[in-house]
């Protein structure tokens, strides 16, 4: 069905197409631009164009498509890079030059791609919708192919294949493909969620040690401009313990996109000593892409995650930054005239927040196996202010809340993690799995380390006003301590040797460093003079 453009404001546009469902995916204007309907009205729609929509005029074509916006999952989405509407920018920079031109379009895969299948199916066999009916090797991933319906196999294919063979082909003339298209709103289903028990090591200590992160679990990073959210986000996604990673640019610079992925591509992976990239997906939506396509680009993010989490794999979800996707819905809800609500922003901007960060959780899959998607989503409140509704909308839905204080990245500190703020809900479950797999002190350490600390930051006060002097020698004493414990332990400079600290050498460092205040205690005891105590410790 075919109609025309009567209306333009910015990437919202007003058709004259009538029986469209609200989400349907259309094409508009004569370069079959991206768009997806988002009001309905009575004598037509409104439809929101992912894509530039400069030079466009009233009158231009419009096609429905009868389907809603979708992804294609499918083999040799690892090792690359697209946007918000799932196009490979790499080979489209190939094909078309540095710049996107309206309407570039490229298969996800190439035709000309070739894997080698393996059945673990045979004819006769009844499979289900979504049981895997065999496989091929992605690196070195092992890449389940589900089948899309369930039925009787009638045929099965074996060996080479390009991406738009059928593997399997029922008695009822169904063909299963290597790949399936996904609406991106949608959840992709399994048999039942678990409760996340296993910790989601990221090799940076302030959080492994005093907030951790659980498999299958949230967590959100606010700071204001210059705390290092990004910088954290991209070390969280060069260490930690996770099979896949798929990293979002959500409306950040262009530059640390480029930087970023240059960066990967010479990178090893510390679990695996193989290059980085091999279990990596990059999706940029920069601040110089269209607007509209920032809300894309974070759900064909997730399904692309959930799609790898189905195959039993732990799958960890970066996105840099949610605030960039809520300032688009804030200026496409603008353009559509919609009721504003706190600040402008659209008054079900919590809800979006909270339906996103739902399909983040420890599943078992409907082929019995179990994998987790987990989610770090940095926020960058306007000003710093963390009352704004974004960050409280997050504040909400997460399970740890990892807050980057200005104060702390003025004086060097990184990352600026503030340990008075910060919160972790998955804290006793992960003291539980780090006593039993690292060590069973691992608890009492934290809780002794938080409690130097937060003493510290009492004394501190006390000693602007009376000076180091007047504070007593085990004050003075655990001050130093505090400190050795913020410089040497807290800090970590992401461009050394010293970014990735595994859980092993988190606790012998902390524990190094509280014997070392036993020590220092028990010699004060003795009557040692203080001085002489600190200058053992120094050397």
């Amino acid at each position: 069905m075919q109609g025309k453009i009567i209306g333009i404001s910015g990437p919202t546009v007003t058709v004259d197409l009538e029986d469209l469902t609200l989400y349907e995916r259309v094409t508009v204007g004569y370069h079959k631009l991206q768009g997806e309907v988002v009001r309905l009205k009575s004598t037509g729609a409104v439809v929101q164009v992912y894509e530039e929509t400069k030079g466009m005029s009233v009158g231009e074509p419009v096609v429905r498509k009868g389907s809603p916006l979708t992804v294609r999952l499918a083999p040799g989405l690892l090792n690359d890079i697209f946007d918000g509407l799932q196009r490979p920018l790499q080979r489209l920079g190939d094909e078309f030059g540095p710049f996107i031109r309206p309407g570039d379009m490229l298969s996800v895969v190439p035709c000309e791609t070739r894997y080698n299948f393996i059945p673990e199916k045979k004819a006769g066999d009844e499979i289900r919708a979504g049981e895997y009916v065999g496989y091929v090797d992605e690196g070195r991933f092992r890449h389940y192919i589900p089948a899309s319906r369930g039925g009787i196999v009638g045929q099965v294919m074996e060996g080479d294949i390009c991406p738009d063979d059928p593997v399997v082909i029922l008695e009822d003339g169904h063909r299963v493909l290597t790949y399936q298209q996904w609406p991106i709103r949608v959840s992709r289903p399994y048999r039942k969620k678990l409760f996340p028990r296993e910790s989601l090591v990221t090799g940076q200590r302030a959080i492994d040690f005093l907030y951790p992160l659980a498999r299958g679990g949230t967590a959100v990073l606010p700071g204001g401009f210059g705390t290092g959210k990004t910088i954290l986000e991209q070390a969280v996604a060069k260490f930690a313990e996770v099979d896949i990673v798929v990293y979002v640019g959500c409306g950040e610079r262009g530059n640390e996109m480029a930087e970023m992925l240059e960066e990967f591509r010479d990178l090893t992976d510390p679990w695996t000593g193989r290059q980085l990239l091999e279990r990596t997906i990059l999706v940029a939506n920069t601040s110089n892409m269209p607007v509209a396509a920032r809300e894309a680009s974070i759900y064909t993010a997730v399904s692309m995650a959930e799609y790898y989490r189905d195959m039993g794999y732990h799958v960890l979800l970066l996105a840099d930054s949610i605030s960039r996707w809520a300032e688009a819905l804030r200026e496409i809800s603008s353009a559509l005239e919609e009721m504003p609500g706190e600040e402008g922003y659209p008054t079900y901007l919590a809800s979006r927040l909270s339906g996103f960060m739902s399909r983040a959780g420890v599943v078992e899959t409907l082929n019995g196996k179990i994998g987790s998607l987990s989610m770090v989503l940095s926020v960058s409140p306007p000003g710093g202010d963390f009352t704004e509704p974004t960050t409280q909308a997050c504040l909400r839905n997460t399970g740890t809340f990892l807050m980057l204080d200005t104060d702390l990245a003025y004086r060097r500190h990184f990352p600026a993690i503030n340990w008075s703020q910060s919160f972790s809900l998955y804290d006793a479950e992960m003291a539980e799995f780090f006593s039993r797999e690292i060590s069973p002190t691992w608890s009492d350490l934290k809780k002794r380390c938080q409690a130097l600390l937060n003493k510290e930051e009492k004394l501190r006060e006390v000693a602007e006003i009376v000076g180091a002097e007047g504070l007593q020698d085990t004050d003075r004493l655990l001050m130093f301590v505090a400190e050795q414990i913020r410089s040497t332990f807290l800090c970590q400079n992401s461009f050394t040797e010293d970014a990735f600290s595994p859980p092993e050498y988190t606790f012998e460092l902390i524990e190094k460093l509280i014997n070392i205040y036993d020590s220092g205690i028990a010699r004060l005891e003795k009557s040692e003079p203080l001085p002489e105590i600190l200058q053992d410790i120094e050397t």
